[in-house]
């Protein structure tokens, strides 16, 4: 997997930190946000732009940037002030370092604890010690549990190996996770059992292999489409793009529901249809002997060649 970046521009630079090893690197955003639709809010009448305005609860009148202070509210409408010196006073260890604690299986680690990933870029003199910490994370399956401060502010993080690169994602500390007690699921009842057949061979037949690019999103696209719409009628009113969803499966009807939904699966799909909207045709092969599905030949991964500099 090739990252170039001709104007990505680094984020954050320092060093990961394993043991007496030390990599130089930076990291650069592994995510982009410049296709997702924005508005601004306007006047009606004349399109001006609306601007907001730091207003003082008490009385409603506009603050300047200069006489705004920060503050905790520990007790209801009760404050302390925290100076920018204050913030100085709190040692953050380790700011230009990407510091591992421990290594882990990565399958050990809930998806729930991840949310943003950065790429890990080695800089002068790093290539041979990031290529190696890379390839043992593949090897091994682990993860490095790191901690490092971005903006002022500390962060849990993985360090993966992701093809050719290092790949760091910043994860929630414990604390932040709300505890699954909170949801309310329906208490433990017999299931029928064809029903279960019927549900586990229609998620055998819509299961394909994971392709990212499949996903596109439609909201996003159809936005645009109106938004052209709307600028070729002048801001005129334009017909409607929208499509009516189906309606929710009623419990009294779902064999009913399977049953029409494994019938959907000779339906060839349509350019850009995802297998939630019409179920693909394939069908994973069975064995002759047994009718169960083949089992699958464990995936490998796959690297370059790379040497690892001495």
């Amino acid at each position: 997997m090739g990252h170039a970046h001709t104007l990505m521009r680094p984020i954050w630079k320092g060093s990961i930190s394993f043991g007496l090893v030390t990599i130089p690197v930076q990291i650069l955003n592994a995510t982009n946000e410049k296709e997702k639709i924005s508005f601004k809010m306007l006047r009606e009448g004349d399109l001006s732009p609306i601007r907001y305005k730091r207003v003082a609860e008490v009385d409603g009148k506009e603050v300047p940037w200069e006489k705004i202070v920060k503050g905790y509210e520990y007790e209801k409408g009760k404050f302390v002030v925290m100076a920018e010196k204050d913030f100085d006073k709190v040692d953050l260890k380790g700011t230009d370092s990407i510091e591992i604690l421990d290594f882990v299986a990565e399958d050990e680690v809930e998806p729930i604890y991840f949310y943003k990933p950065y790429y890990i870029e080695p800089t002068k003199g790093g290539s041979g010690a990031y290529g190696l910490l890379r390839d043992a994370l593949a090897d091994t399956e682990k993860i490095g549990i790191a901690k490092v401060v971005i903006r002022n502010r500390q962060h849990l993080a993985a360090v993966k190996a992701k093809g050719d690169l290092l790949v760091l994602e910043l994860m929630h500390f414990a604390a932040e996770i709300t505890s699954a007690d909170v949801v309310k699921v329906p208490a433990g009842h017999a299931m029928d059992k064809r029903a279960l057949e019927m549900a586990k061979t229609l998620v055998e037949q819509m299961s394909s292999k994971w392709e990212p690019e499949r996903y596109v999103d439609e909201y996003a696209e159809k936005m645009k489409e109106l938004i052209e719409k709307k600028i070729e009628a002048g801001g005129k009113e334009v017909p409607s793009l929208k499509k009516h969803a189906p309606a929710a499966t009623n419990v009294v009807d779902l064999v009913e529901v399977l049953r029409q939904s494994l019938g959907q699966s000779a339906k060839p799909a349509k350019k850009g249809e995802t297998a939630a909207e019409v179920i693909p045709s394939r069908i994973k092969r069975r064995s002759p002997a047994t009718g169960r599905r083949a089992a699958r030949k464990p995936a490998t991964k796959k690297r370059g060649t790379h040497k690892h500099a001495a």
